[in-house]
């Protein structure tokens, strides 16, 4: 997979920026990174804690002001015409703050009320529709204290849908939540990526990420190190075989002939990295010299193979 360059984004890309980058002091939080969020993905923005996503987050949406570099939100220059983009984006930043004491909907209603685009005639039919977009209504009139965590984070992306939303930047959605929870959240935004629109989501989990993000930027340590489309994320990942057979020794040295290498025997079977031998020629020239082939696979590298591929290291792959 190509590495990230400053060339022209595609046309009508949500989120675009030109070596954004982000100065603490001495720190160096986000380093000259060149985002480009197509339109309709769901684009997975990943990285462990502490690599820079939350501050490039904030300075799309204006919250924080770059130390150098360009944001452009839906055609539009943040700061400069933050207004105007900014009322067609939802956000969920660093984790839901409603009123505890307050129903869902209660919450929800003093959330409109200060919006200053929203149209207070219209407010009981959007905050309903919200609610049943994201499976609440019938929690509405519950007190935020007594819902659960992924009710929480539900309610927080039904304050973001309170108008209508061309982009959604959702900041760790899932943190926090039991498996119930996650699968709730992560069914909702494919819904609304379903219903056209484009959401970015960052995340420290791989696993939440490869489930339901159709492309990716890949953060460590302040710098984006690789994005696209999913699949593509993976075509430059070292990929390795696998044949299932009864005769390891035989397997192993037929592979090695052929120039594969890490050739690794197993119980049941044997695995080795494929490099640029063509797949076809394996298993004829393994029944050729008289190994059984119980079953043979092109394992595909996961996304923690391409991760640490790009960066040297790991982390957390479910949380």
């Amino acid at each position: 997979m190509s590495q990230p360059s400053a060339g022209e984004p595609r046309a009508g890309s949500p989120v675009v920026t030109r070596g954004l980058t982000k100065r603490f002091r001495r720190q160096l939080a986000v380093d000259h990174i060149d985002l480009d969020v197509p339109a309709g993905a769901v684009y997975g923005f990943l990285g462990p804690n502490g690599s820079g996503k939350t501050t490039t987050i904030r300075m799309l949406l204006g919250l924080i002001r770059p130390t150098a570099g360009e944001v452009t939100l839906l055609d539009r220059p943040v700061p400069g015409a933050a207004a105007d983009a900014l009322r067609r984006v939802g956000a969920l930043v660093e984790g839901p703050a409603f009123h505890p004491y307050l129903s869902g909907r209660a919450n929800l209603a003093r959330l409109d009320s200060v919006d200053r685009f929203s149209d207070p005639r219209t407010a009981p039919a959007r905050i309903d529709a919200a609610l049943d977009r994201v499976g609440l209504l019938a929690a509405a009139r519950k007190r935020y204290r007594a819902y659960s965590l992924g009710m929480r984070q539900r309610l927080a992306i039904a304050a973001a849908l309170l108008m209508p939303r061309e982009l959604l930047v959702l900041d760790e959605p899932t943190n926090g939540l039991d498996p119930q929870g996650t699968r709730e959240v992560r069914h909702l935004i494919g819904d609304l990526a379903g219903d056209g629109a484009t959401v970015l989501v960052s995340s420290h989990l791989l696993a939440e990420v490869d489930q339901m993000c159709s492309h990716v930027g890949v953060m460590y340590e302040g710098r984006l190190v690789s994005q696209g489309p999913m699949a593509d994320l993976r075509t430059g990942t070292v990929k390795t075989v696998r044949v299932d057979t009864d005769h390891l020794e035989d397997a192993g040295r037929v592979l090695g002939h052929l120039g594969l290498t890490e050739i690794t025997r197993n119980k049941g079977h044997v695995t080795a990295t494929l490099g640029a031998v063509a797949v076809e020629k394996i298993v004829p020239e393994l029944v050729h010299d008289g190994v059984p082939v119980l079953g043979f696979a092109v394992v595909q590298p996961s996304l923690e193979d391409v991760f640490v591929a790009l960066t040297g290291e790991g982390f957390d792959v479910s949380g």
